[in-house]
């Protein structure tokens, strides 16, 4: 199986570090960036690293990455809970999927406690900070090595 990971990062992601700091951090979208490149070094992954605010690109890089990806992360951000069109993206994604939330979605507005990607994710990481990237680049290396 593919050693590749596409990591897919939703609507307002490009301004971490500086949108309510005090939910998401002072950790920019570059800073998350170096860091899954770092992980997947150590785990001997390859990293394609994307962010869009747009629903559609999200689903090409989705699209792109079948029979080509061993292994996603998405965090959908406010995707996450208005998208059907990214799950049935995901549905046609044929390896492991794992769902990053920086904040933990239960203690904020209601709203934010359903997940359409959810219903397709392997693994969820939510409240970890932006630490969950490098969590679910851990998982998905044992996904993926378990089936090689």
């Amino acid at each position: 199986m593919s050693r590749l990971v596409y990591v897919l990062n939703g609507p307002n992601l490009n301004l971490l570090g500086q949108r309510e700091p005090h939910i998401y951090g002072s950790d920019t979208l570059a800073d998350v960036e170096r860091a899954c490149h770092a992980t997947a070094l150590h785990l001997k992954l390859e990293v394609h690293f994307f962010q869009s605010n747009r629903e559609y690109e999200l689903i090409d890089w989705i699209h792109e990455a079948r029979g080509k990806a061993g292994g996603l992360v998405i965090n959908p951000a406010a995707f996450t809970h208005s998208s059907i069109a990214l799950l049935d993206a995901l549905n046609a994604f044929e390896a492991p999927v794992i769902e990053v939330h920086i904040s933990n979605v239960h203690k904020r507005e209601e709203f934010r406690h359903h997940s359409y990607v959810s219903r397709r994710a392997d693994g969820v990481i939510v409240g970890c900070g932006v630490q969950g990237y490098e969590l679910a680049l851990l998982r998905l290396a044992k996904l993926i090595g378990d089936k090689t």
